[in-house]
């Protein structure tokens, strides 16, 4: 069965290449999640966000990746087990070097089904921290697809800016693997 949910980790650049490493994982795209934007009058959105917007944290966007996996191969509760590895989930508006509200970490769902077993898996990772985790657990509220340039970003650019260690994709791509 197919389906969807929003992960924010950071950098998106990072990310997305982690997440689209785990097999199951069928699709995944850059994105800004949860923030504010214009609508007229009538509440229809009439502006999207760029990245350079994004950039100045007044928007309220987090950098995310739309994740699109095939939960008989990849069930929730492992994806988020791996999602997390990925993430310092106890800081703030930031991770590795990158700061800023856009940085947050979070777990944006569009299925309610899907809260009952993000909440096990966050109460099972709070359970090895004593600070409480800094991660956002919300229903998606809205999502714009980053522009091209943005997509695959370290696909194209392999040597690019990345927050995560590089050891951590061989970890993506050797999990949820049969042996």
């Amino acid at each position: 069965m197919t389906k969807t949910i929003f992960l924010a980790g950071g950098c998106f650049w990072g990310a997305q290449h982690y997440l689209k490493q785990i097999n199951g994982v069928l699709e995944t795209e850059t994105g800004f999640a949860n923030g504010h934007t214009s609508e007229d009058e009538g509440g229809i959105v009439t502006d999207r966000p760029t990245y350079e917007e994004v950039y100045t944290d007044r928007t309220g966007y987090a950098e995310a990746v739309r994740v699109v996996y095939d939960d008989e191969v990849l069930p929730l509760r492992k994806l988020l087990e791996l999602y997390f590895l990925s993430i310092e989930p106890t800081a703030v508006n930031r991770q590795g070097e990158d700061e800023g509200t856009r940085y947050r970490t979070g777990i944006y769902y569009i299925d309610p089904v899907d809260r009952l077993v993000i909440n096990e898996v966050y109460r099972q990772v709070q359970h090895g921290y004593s600070s409480p985790l800094a991660v956002e657990v919300e229903p998606l509220k809205i999502f714009f697809p980053a522009d091209e340039s943005h997509q695959d970003y370290l696909d194209k650019h392999p040597d690019g800016y990345c927050h995560l260690p590089q050891a951590l994709f061989e970890v993506a791509r050797r999990a949820n693997r049969k042996v």
